[in-house]
């Protein structure tokens, strides 16, 4: 079971436990010989401690507020202990808050990802300690507790850190795996989609061609021809048809026109009655033209236009068309049908 802890709960947690360190001084505060340094000192930890626990959106402390904490770090000690008497009872009362009050700053400085400024600050705390009241007072006055709930800040610090990334990339990786499987049924479907139709198409036509043992008639043949071409028209055409289009293509080519219908995805965006009317135009435009080769293509969104359709008329009169040649050499051909489908409003002609 996970338990979150909401941001503002640990907060109020370690301010309640920093103000706890004012309070100890503020009990001890006829201890020091001279008040002035010693009030400085709580001051300056209250607004560390206040700007370090501040609200924020980035978790990681700025470079200045960290060296802050450790000019605040360094300043506590020398001027707490400065109106102290080392021989005298130091560790007794209350008066040696101060390396609580270091390690307090240094965890949250840690916590929030400035572990070097955090290890410095409590370092010059154990340096300080040492040459002031000697080794042992280390452990006496809280030294070695401080150094340590640094170390464990600094540990929980980069595991949750190397938690939190871990699940972003968990994240990431499930969100590309939900795509990669998507798009795999997604080309399951459509391929399903375009067996199913495939088959419906062709199979009166494989019928004819396995009762009569391939021995077909020339119109058969010429049937089989168009079957292929309106096949091709379902995987290239898509959006560009409905029964009105196919009746109109296969109208045009039964006449002897080529017939080319690409959908590039330009109509993907439009409405159910739009692409009705785009599609009506069409058929339309294909109905009324009498040209040898027909191509309609779409066009990316982002145009006013969503259907360009040229017509153009061979120059030999159109027996290259009859024959089936579709050639890539259209420089003797004629426009004889230009026209560009809007997304709205009327037709260009």
């Amino acid at each position: 079971m996970v338990i979150s802890i909401r941001r503002y709960i640990i907060v109020a947690l370690a301010a309640v436990f920093s103000g706890y360190h004012l309070l100890l001084a503020t009990y001890s505060f006829d201890v020091p010989r001279d008040k002035l340094p010693y009030l400085a000192a709580m001051v300056l930890y209250a607004i560390a401690t206040a700007i370090s626990l501040w609200p924020s959106k980035n978790i990681a402390m700025p470079m200045w507020m960290a060296s802050f904490n450790v000019a605040v770090c360094i300043a506590l000690p020398l001027l707490v202990t400065a109106q102290l008497d080392v021989h005298g009872s130091v560790g007794s009362d209350y008066s040696t808050w101060y390396p609580a009050a270091v390690g307090t700053l240094m965890v949250i400085t840690s916590t929030r990802r400035r572990h070097f400024f955090a290890w410095l600050g409590v370092g010059f705390l154990a340096v300080q300690t040492a040459v002031w009241a000697g080794f042992g007072a280390l452990a006496t006055l809280g030294v070695v507790g401080s150094l340590v709930w640094v170390a464990v800040s600094h540990v929980l610090s980069v595991s949750l850190a190397r938690i939190a990334s871990d699940a972003r990339k968990y994240v990431e990786a499930e969100r590309e795996a939900t795509a990669w499987q998507a798009a795999q049924e997604a080309h399951l479907f459509e391929r399903q989609f375009r067996l199913r139709q495939t088959n419906r198409m062709a199979l009166p036509m494989l019928r004819q061609i396995v009762s009569s043992e391939g021995d077909l008639t020339d119109a058969q043949r010429r049937e089989c021809v168009y079957l292929e071409a309106a096949i091709r028209d379902e995987i290239r055409g898509r959006k560009l048809l409905n029964s009105r289009v196919r009746n109109q293509v296969m109208r045009a080519r039964r006449r002897g026109a080529i017939v080319t219908l690409l959908d590039e995805g330009g109509l993907d965006d439009l409405s159910d009655a739009e692409l009705d009317r785009v599609l009506g135009s069409l058929a339309e435009a294909l109905k009324s033209s009498t040209s040898d080769r027909l191509i309609a293509r779409t066009v990316p969104e982002g145009s006013d236009v969503a259907v360009t359709v040229v017509g153009l008329t061979s120059s030999d009169g159109g027996s290259a068309s009859a024959l089936g040649h579709e050639g890539d050499d259209d420089d003797d051909d004629q426009v004889e049908l230009w026209l560009e489908i809007p997304r709205a409003g009327a037709l260009e002609l």
